[in-house]
């Protein structure tokens, strides 16, 4: 037997402190009726247009032993993550956009902890409804089949559109586009569709009417605003036919005419009436009710009424007959009829229509050949139509007339007793033409006049046309452009023009040519109308960038249209820049610039455009250049001569710097040159620019040499002629002295 443990009394208070110590109190959330901003999301809506990023909740709650405690939030396996939560703060902001309509309930597990501790409870939040769903039909496309008798204010069809929203956003109301000029209502609730009020369909009026009808919701919010959303459809709408229209007669009034000749039996006219239903339209039964008194009868399928007797036994010379059209249901009984008269005359005399005549006896078809736009009046000769009618008196007389193409020919004569030769005259000459048709059909017409069987008997006129030369040649286009590089080589295509002639044969053949001062360096083919340079020609943009000429259109017979061709030669650069004479030298003052000058001789930028550059120059730091201008400076810390001699010990100060001008096209082209540049001060450099200004132009230093020359005579002349005129003015006023000269004669010494 084990002994028992004994245990003092400090043992236990010992054990009951470490127990106090141990005890720890759960966490918990705080009731979420405490604040908005409190709790455990328990009874949390959300409208399902809350943008994501909103903070929608803040979980709060704390634990009773004061520790701090965070909080976190998870859904169920599967489940989409709509929140994202601050574990220290608790503050939930919505992460994924909500639709109600996919789901109104999220189910969130929501747990608070004080880190040692921790409590999770299951939360439903509920997702609210915004007006964000359009209508939808349901069960398109409407087709609808009504029959044509449907009364007056019926209903024909149902529609329906479902919205998924609730509230007003999800109610829908119906109402038709158009509600003036249809036959047809809606009920806005329920969606039906009837034929209006006092209005009835007919099948032979319109057979498918389409109505559109828009389905709109109640409205709602969305995002803050008010928003009303709605959709439509076409209803088709067939109208069926029923029988409910009576038979017609066509062709009326009837006349028939039985002549003395006519045999027992033989057909007089033949009537017709058609079921006034063409949907489904039934049989007609034709009759004879009275007038005949036995001398006629009707065939009841066809309507063809004959004679049963001899002619010359009926004793009347009119007879009225009246004639019953039935429509015959299949199941053969009657449903409608009409009636009808039918007149017969009995001519005993009057027995022979007019007859027309050809060179070889009785003809109803005469056929010419003939060239288009005959002149006005003009006779068709080779026709040769006589027309005859062998009976007497007013039975002999009728009308002659042309049906076809109104405009075109005149018959004469219109009006014949007995016999007379057909003249067709022509009356315009413009729409006889071969490109139009190639043959013209008409129906000579002849047709008694006074008599009651208006006997009549036609011809046919065929008329066949022969082409003519009567169309000129014209262009797709008045004017043509093209653009061509100025480095194409000789025989390049530059553009090609199309004229067409609608005559046949070679009357419709187009020869092209050209011509004008700009077509010298160009050709055409004949035939296919393309332009190309000619085989020896250089095009230059620098000395003629635009050409300017005609191309003419041909025929074989020489009609012709023109059309205008402008041609541009497009630059290429093809020149180096060319400094101008005067760079060889320059003298420059400190303190001014000098300036340099290339032109490029190429037509458009940038191929003429100039850059310039300092290639070489010793020593190298002293000049500047100005890329655009060509402008050369000193370099600014150049101010005096002094500076310049003790940069270099060439005491003259002179220069030669190698100048590059470049152009700026593709590829570039660049020049090169050596310049001398004598740098001076102002004062000095006046004096030496001006010698050797002078030094440069030899002709100028002539001209001064030459005034000098040409002073220095000037001077010597005006000298003399003053001497001599005071010489001759002293002999005048002393002739004595002179004539004692001369007697004096020749000194003592000289020896003769």
């Amino acid at each position: 037997m084990k002994h028992a443990r004994h245990f003092t009394p400090s043992f236990f208070l010992n054990f009951v402190h470490v127990c106090l110590v141990q005890a720890n109190y759960a966490p918990y959330f705080f009731d979420n009726g405490a604040s908005s901003t409190n709790g455990n999301m328990a009874l949390l809506s959300l409208s399902e247009d809350t943008p994501v990023g909103t903070h929608v909740y803040t979980l709060n709650g704390t634990d009773p032993e004061g520790d701090p405690v965070t909080y976190g939030m998870t859904c169920e396996a599967g489940s989409r993550s709509y929140f994202a939560i601050d574990t220290n703060f608790g503050n939930v902001t919505l992460v994924e956009e909500l639709d109600r309509e996919k789901e109104d309930e999220i189910e969130v597990i929501v747990s608070i902890s004080d880190g040692l501790s921790t409590v999770a409870e299951k939360v439903r939040i509920l997702v609210t409804d915004a007006n964000d769903e359009s209508p939808e039909f349901i069960n398109t496309p409407y087709i609808v089949q009504v029959p044509e008798n449907t009364p007056s204010g019926s209903s024909i069809f149902k529609i329906e559109a479902v919205d998924k929203d609730t509230g007003s956003g999800g109610s829908v109301t119906y109402f038709l586009q158009n509600i003036h000029t249809n036959k047809f209502t809606i009920d806005r609730h329920s969606g039906v569709l009837r034929i209006k009020t006092g209005i009835t369909l007919d099948y032979e009026k319109a057979r498918t009417h389409f109505v559109t009808v828009v389905a709109k919701d109640g409205g709602g919010k969305l995002r803050g605003d008010n928003k009303v959303f709605s959709a439509t459809t076409t209803v088709t709408i067939n109208v069926e036919d029923v029988q409910d229209t009576p038979p017609m007669f066509i062709g009326m009034p009837y006349y028939g005419y039985v002549y003395e000749d006519t045999l027992a039996g033989s057909e007089v006219l033949t009537i017709s009436a058609l079921d006034g239903d063409r949907g489904k339209p039934n049989n007609i039964n034709y009759c004879l009710v009275n007038g005949s008194e036995g001398s006629f009868e009707i065939n009841t399928t066809t309507g063809a009424i004959s004679v049963i007797k001899n002619p010359s036994k009926l004793k009347k010379e009119v007879y009225e007959l009246k004639i019953q059209a039935s429509e015959i249901n299949p199941d053969g009984d009657v449903t409608a009829h009409v009636f009808a008269t039918v007149i017969i005359r009995v001519v005993d005399l009057n027995n022979h229509p007019p007859t027309f005549y050809g060179e070889n006896g009785p003809q109803n078809r005469f056929e010419l050949t003939m060239y288009e736009h005959p002149p006005e009046g003009e006779i068709l000769r080779g026709l040769k139509i006589t027309v005859n009618d062998s009976d007497q008196g007013a039975n002999a007389k009728f009308n002659l007339r042309l049906v076809g193409p109104g405009g075109i020919f005149r018959v004469v004569p219109q009006t014949v007793l007995n016999e007379a030769q057909v003249t067709i005259i022509v009356e315009h000459s413009a729409a006889i033409d071969y490109e139009k048709f190639q043959s013209l059909t008409f129906k000579l017409l002849a047709i008694e006049v006074n008599t009651p069987e208006k006997f009549s008997s036609t011809a046919d006129i065929v008329i066949r046309l022969l082409d003519t030369n009567d169309n000129v040649p014209k262009f797709s286009s008045d004017y043509y452009i093209a653009r061509i590089p100025e480095n194409s080589p000789g025989g390049s295509n530059v553009v090609a023009v199309t004229a067409t002639d609608p005559d046949s044969g070679l009357w419709g053949e187009v020869k092209y040519s050209i011509y004008g001062t700009g077509a010298d360096l160009f050709l055409i083919h004949p035939s296919t109308g393309i332009i190309y340079t000619q085989p020896w020609a250089t095009l230059d943009a620098e000395v003629t960038a635009k050409y300017n000429f005609y191309v003419k259109a041909e025929d074989t017979e020489g009609k012709y249209s023109l059309a205008e061709v402008f041609i541009t030669v497009l630059d290429v650069n093809d020149h180096s820049p060319e400094f101008n004479e005067n760079i060889q030298e320059k003298t420059m003052i400190i303190g001014s610039p000098v300036k340099i000058e290339a032109i490029d001789q190429d037509a458009e930028e940038p191929n003429n455009i100039v850059d310039y550059s300092i290639m070489q120059a010793d020593p190298a730091n002293v000049f500047d250049i100005d890329q655009s201008t060509g402008e050369i400076k000193l370099k600014s810390y150049i101010r005096s001569l002094d500076i310049i001699h003790n940069i270099t010990k060439n005491k003259d100060c002179v220069w030669s710097v190698v100048i590059q001008a470049k152009d700026r096209g593709s590829p570039s082209f660049s020049t090169t040159a050596v310049l001398k540049i004598d740098i001076t001060e102002e004062i000095k450099s006046r004096v030496k620019s001006y010698v050797l200004g002078l030094k440069k132009q030899p002709w100028t230093i002539f001209g001064i040499c030459m005034s000098g020359v040409l002073s220095t005579i000037s001077v010597t002349m005006v000298i003399s002629t003053i001497t001599y005129w005071k010489s001759v003015k002293r002999s005048r006023l002393h002739p004595q002295g002179k004539i004692r000269k001369i007697i004096r004669g020749p000194p003592k010494h000289s020896v003769c």
